[in-house]
């Protein structure tokens, strides 16, 4: 094969794949481990690890990155996934510099820099997108991102942010959940995905008067009605005496209208006469003793006035 067509070929192989190619796809193109070598000892390619080969001499682009890593670790078991995964699907505002590879537990893998791979115990059908860079499916990542987060807050946002930004659905993410089995923080997933699928419907383990008897205060009235100029509104808990309520709100009340719709229901509430709190009920989850001393804050100014 002549120069000219061989890199033409290796350059159209490797542009949908941020410039890079492995070993294997290279020899089915009919370019041969000397080639290769005579391309890079030429300074035209560059070789990433024993598999990967960029057919330019640039730094590689996050998605070379995510291919590399896949071919290094071995394209027929990993696959990108978690964070990695779901930046690649459009996730933003979510940082993590490494690439994250899940590969099937019974094979070795190499250390690679820049790369974690987490080891999994199976592939189930339907979990992986079935074009293009191998990786799972938002839902499947999202949440084998929450398990291999550094921290209980960082598991809940990367959970959020995937169905806030709309990359997968509350039903999905509830789906996969049941599916994919981690290591870590199992129950505290399993609580904050049915947080985001079902909403305050969840807080029965919470139990959100349970909580203030075990603090010391005083019960509140549930769904509370207070009559304003907009029609009937329903608090979610109250203190008539302290003129105090407390909105709990589930994710839902992040999307779309529902923030116009609640800040109007709580001026019309607050214009009523009573001052009104709002907790979020994953925040309720990750903060509940802050929030807490802002209900006790609350009740302890009125009991004063």
């Amino acid at each position: 094969m002549d120069r000219t067509r061989r890199r033409r070929l290796a350059n159209h192989l490797a542009e949908g794949q941020g410039g890079v190619a492995s070993r294997s796809q290279l020899a089915s193109l009919g370019i041969s481990r000397h080639d290769i070598g005579y391309e890079i000892d030429g300074g035209r390619w560059r070789r990433y690890g024993h598999q990967t080969v960029a057919v330019h001499t640039g730094p590689l682009a996050i998605v070379a990155r995510c291919w590399a890593a896949v071919f290094e670790t071995g394209a027929g078991i990993a696959a990108i996934d978690g964070a990695t995964a779901l930046q690649h699907a459009g996730l933003k505002g979510y940082i993590d510099h490494d690439v994250h590879v899940s590969a099937v537990h019974n094979h070795n893998t190499p250390r690679l820099a820049g790369v974690k791979i987490h080891k999994v115990i199976r592939r189930v059908a339907g979990q992986l997108v079935e074009a293009g860079l191998p990786r799972t499916r938002p839902e499947v990542a999202a949440i084998r991102a929450a398990h291999w987060a550094a921290s209980d807050r960082q598991a809940a946002l990367v959970l959020l942010m995937t169905v806030q930004q709309r990359l997968t659905t509350p039903a999905r993410l509830a789906a996969a959940q049941r599916l994919v089995r981690g290591r870590t923080r199992r129950a505290f997933i399993r609580a904050v995905v049915r947080d985001i699928a079902f909403g305050v419907q969840s807080l029965g383990e919470l139990d959100f008067g349970r909580l203030c008897r075990a603090r010391g205060l005083p019960e509140p009235s549930r769904q509370v009605v207070r009559q304003t100029p907009a029609g009937r509104n329903y608090l979610d808990v109250a203190w008539d005496e302290f003129d105090l309520a407390v909105e709990i709100d589930g994710a839902q009340h992040r999307w779309g209208l529902a923030v116009m719709n609640d800040n109007l229901r709580q001026n019309d509430v607050t214009l009523s006469g009573d001052r009104v709190l709002r907790i979020d009920v994953i925040g309720l989850r990750l903060e509940t003793d802050r929030f807490f001393e802002q209900v006790e804050r609350g009740l302890s100014q009125r009991r004063a006035a």
